[in-house]
């Protein structure tokens, strides 16, 4: 609308920020699981103690 389209990603520009997202997705998985599991954990060190 104002000022046209956004010039075309390079194929090396492209590549990049596919993997840039796949990682992110990747941290965001690991995350996920690292806080589904820490109450888990806690409960486990507290038993030790």
């Amino acid at each position: 609308m104002f000022g046209g389209p956004p010039p075309q990603l390079s194929a090396a520009e492209l590549k990049a920020q596919e993997q840039e997202a796949s990682l992110t997705v990747q941290r965001s998985l690991v995350a996920a699981v690292l806080l589904y599991l820490s109450p888990f954990a806690i409960s486990a060190v507290k038993q030790l103690i």
